[in-house]
């Protein structure tokens, strides 16, 4: 059997060349194209045909003035629903578009749902919710404490409203010690918000006159509309600006609202806010008793302890003459042993005494017999001096002698002389000199200025000294 390609869509194949294809590949492919083409959607519609099964499951239809579609929410999702489908309400359901297999019905599968329009309501929630935080309203550390035994709570709620009686059975129950002034106002319907929020403003200033320390904000549970009043910015800002701290307890446990995030502190419900409110009596009675007995048993043992403590001190207790007889012996004792320490310490240092005197006897100088023996060294001493000096006074000449053989003026006074140029250099080399050029003679005595007639090689100038050193050796 040939089988066509896949379409470009991507759905799954259906056989073109057989004529005759079973029911339950039709209407598998059916739904497998329709849960490919609808992706998880939002649909409105009034419910209608409602049928809760004993599985859980709920069917029902979603219709409007021209078509209606069936619908069916299993029972993983109508536990997490929170509230009652009834027929004849408007929702809006977030479904999964497919088709029965087994009977070849068109249905949707529902995920989610909620009451119609609350979408919009929803959306402006969390407008005004982001709008106040960004302004700090909600700020944790402008939250108040709420005091610990209050004795006095104010309540603003309806006269009406079943939330007031369960506030008060709560407070009668856990606190008969605390008493409630109502400050009665609408909770729902038009023109409730501020209602709810001139409450809240005359609670505070009627602080003083009433004596409240505490502020309970409350009503029962009821539709996203039912409780709408209380997401009002008006109420926010009355609560935020209220002198008391204020508990919120509005709906159930799963209701959130504007007012529950402005009060100091929030409550799932009325209840729990009552609760919040007072310390439960039996509770604070029974925790006082434990801490009287456990404070009588400290006291006990404590009395028993400085018993204990009293006894010792008793035995150790004595009889004041006893105690300077004691004091007397013990200052004769004392007074003994001190005398013997001091006979002790006395001889002692009269031995150690005589100990030194007789070796400072022994080590004392003969100033005889150093005197004979200074006189016997003092001719060794003027000879060796004698001997030295002579010795020093040679060397001195010898010295002498060779500093004067090193003296320039020693040398020129044998016959020698300097030669220096006209700035006062002296000439060591002759062919550094020109003829007719000025040199000035230095002798042993005076000098005399010159000027050059020849200049001599080494050989030549070699030759003229020998010849003069030999006429000055004959003179």
């Amino acid at each position: 059997m040939s089988k066509t390609a896949p379409a470009s869509t991507g759905f799954p194949t259906v056989p073109s060349a057989s004529p005759v294809i079973p029911v339950s590949l039709l209407n598998r492919l059916a739904r497998e194209r329709l849960e490919a083409a609808f992706p998880l959607c939002w649909v409105a519609g009034e419910v209608s045909n409602l049928s809760h099964a004993p599985s859980g499951h709920v069917y029902f239809s979603l219709k409007d003035a021209a078509a209606q579609v069936r619908c069916v929410m299993f029972r993983s999702r109508a536990q997490l629903l929170g509230w009652r489908l009834e027929n004849g309400q408007q929702i809006e359901a977030r479904v999964l578009v497919t088709l029965y297999e087994a009977r070849g019905d068109f249905q949707l599968n529902v995920e989610a749902a909620r009451r119609g329009g609350v979408g919009k309501l929803y959306e402006q929630f969390l407008r005004l919710k982001e709008k106040l935080e960004r302004e700090g309203l909600f700020a944790s550390d402008s939250k108040r404490v709420l005091p610990a035994f209050p004795r006095r709570v104010g309540v603003v709620t309806s006269t009406q409203a079943a939330a007031l009686r369960d506030v008060l059975s709560t407070l009668a129950r856990r606190a008969p010690q605390v008493s409630v002034v109502l400050y009665p106002t609408p909770v729902q319907g038009e023109g409730a918000a501020a209602q709810i929020a001139a409450a809240i403003r005359c609670a505070g200033e009627r602080r003083e006159a009433d004596g409240c320390e505490l502020l309970i904000v409350c009503r029962g549970g009821g539709s996203l509309e039912d409780l709408w009043a209380f997401n009002d910015e008006a109420v926010a800002r009355a609560i935020r600006a209220c002198p008391l701290p204020v508990i919120c307890g509005v709906g159930h446990e799963t209701d959130f609202s504007i007012a529950d995030f402005a009060a100091d502190q929030r409550a799932p419900t009325p209840t729990a806010a009552a609760e919040l409110a007072a310390p439960e009596q039996a509770a604070w009675f029974a925790r006082l008793t434990a801490s009287e007995a456990t404070l009588r048993r400290q006291i006990e043992q404590l009395v028993n302890l400085r018993g204990q403590q009293l006894d010792w001190l008793v035995r150790r207790l004595q009889h004041p003459a006893q105690t300077l007889a004691t004091q007397r012996e013990s200052l004769r004792n004392l007074q003994r042993r001190l005398g013997a320490g001091l006979r002790l310490v006395s001889a002692q240092a009269r031995s150690e005494l005589a100990s030194r005197s007789r070796r400072l006897l022994l080590h004392r100088p003969d100033p005889a017999r150093h005197a004979s023996r200074l006189a016997a060294l003092a001719p060794r001493l003027r000879s060796a001096w004698h001997e030295n000096r002579q010795a020093k006074s040679a060397d001195v000449a010898r010295l002498r002698d060779g500093l004067a053989h090193l003296n320039p003026q020693a040398v020129l006074a044998r016959g020698y002389s300097v030669v220096a140029d006209e700035n006062g250099k002296i000439i060591r080399d002759s062919l550094t000199l020109e003829p007719s050029q000025r040199i000035a003679v230095l002798f042993h005595r005076g000098r005399a200025d010159a000027a050059v007639l020849a200049v001599f090689d080494d050989d030549a100038a070699a030759l003229a000294a020998s010849s003069i050193a030999s006429k000055t050796s004959a003179e």
